[in-house]
């Protein structure tokens, strides 16, 4: 484990007024995006994307890191250069999904654990031969009658914390995301004691399998009430957020990016702004590492048109700007709001 290569990729990432971008989309995933504009799912679609939000003008004033997918971090354009390239140009830290997807908990009520485990050694070592520096894992818990299960929370904070030894040891800082779906009409107060729970059992498994916490990043959930409940309370999100993170998160975790789950880009952006405008005795740096709440109006912006490469470019850059605004507790809002983007059972 390189210690003082681990502290530095996480001393850049959390640089103040910047965040990630979450570009990590698998083929499948990001083939439902493109549906939405009625663009065919192809490799040289996905790379002709990717490559206008890598090549974003000032994207790394805004934006410290990125998360890719195996076939973005190797894939190479036809002009020979490595589609990753303007990412390693400016200075932002290029990140690599490492889990292979959920799989049924067997003998539960439709619950999941992540896969990925036999082979993350190797992986690991190449992505960072590739160039990649930080790895993200992403458990999948549910609320609902007597969900999620013990064996549920155990099973995924067991299987995050043997992802977090195998990635320090092999050169990359581990993101932890143990994401508790908004589904459901449940009650933030629930929400709040569920997050708690879990969290409480993930940093019990990492400390119990040696993990270095102090190279490591957490990717929560916000603390919201379900999708189908109507009381939907935006410092009522930011207070019990923060409340539940001082409950369950050691003083030695160095920042927390949240996942927007779901919400609207303008709403993701305002509870952070929240988040970052409460009182804590903690030191994280609290910021954002957002795939939808980023990306939703950039490609409605673009169309799949290489006319409109620019107007989704600036597209991006503003939503960057404003969420980097909201990691300084300096976001004054928008003229506009957007559409929820929730999705049941949301899978990557």
């Amino acid at each position: 484990m390189n210690r003082n290569e681990q502290l530095q990729t996480i001393k850049k990432i959390c640089t103040s007024g910047r965040g990630i971008l979450a570009a990590d989309e698998s083929t499948g995933t990001i083939g439902k995006r493109f549906s939405k504009i009625n663009l065919e799912n192809t490799l040289d679609n996905r790379t002709r994307y990717r490559d206008l939000l890598f090549n974003t003008p000032d994207l790394n004033h805004y934006i410290s890191g990125v998360i890719t997918f195996e076939e973005t971090l190797l894939a190479n354009k036809s002009s020979g250069e490595r589609l990753i390239q303007p990412l390693l140009d400016n200075d932002i830290i290029v990140g690599i999904k490492v889990d292979k997807g959920v799989k049924p908990l067997y003998n539960t009520d439709g619950e999941t654990v992540t896969q990925g485990l036999d082979d993350l050694d190797k992986r690991c070592q190449e992505y960072y031969k590739a160039g990649a520096r930080f790895a993200k894992w992403r458990a999948v818990l549910k609320i609902g009658h007597n969900l999620p299960s013990e064996l549920s929370i155990h099973e995924n904070a067991t299987t995050l914390a043997r992802y977090a030894s195998i990635c320090q040891n092999n050169g990359l800082v581990p993101i932890v995301e143990p994401e508790i779906l908004m589904d459901g009409n449940h009650s933030i107060d629930l929400s709040m004691n569920v997050t708690v729970n879990v969290l409480k059992c993930v940093y019990q498994e990492l400390i119990r399998h040696n993990v270095d916490l102090e190279c490591t990043l957490l990717k929560p959930n916000m603390v919201r009430p379900g999708v189908d409940c109507d009381d939907h309370n935006l410092d009522m999100i930011a207070e019990l957020t923060v409340r539940s993170l001082e409950e369950s998160v050691p003083k030695d975790v160095p920042g927390i990016v949240f996942l927007s789950g779901g919400m609207s880009e303008t709403e993701a952006t305002d509870v952070l702004n929240r988040i970052n405008k409460q009182d804590t005795s903690c030191n994280w740096y609290l910021s954002f590492s957002y795939g939808r709440a980023l990306q939703a109006s950039v490609i409605q912006s673009w169309n799949g048109q290489d006319d409109n490469i620019e107007r989704a470019q600036s597209t991006l850059l503003n939503r960057a700007r404003l969420n980097g605004q909201a990691t300084l507790g300096k976001y004054y809002g928008e003229d506009n709001s957007t559409n929820s983007l929730h999705e049941n059972n949301y899978s990557y």
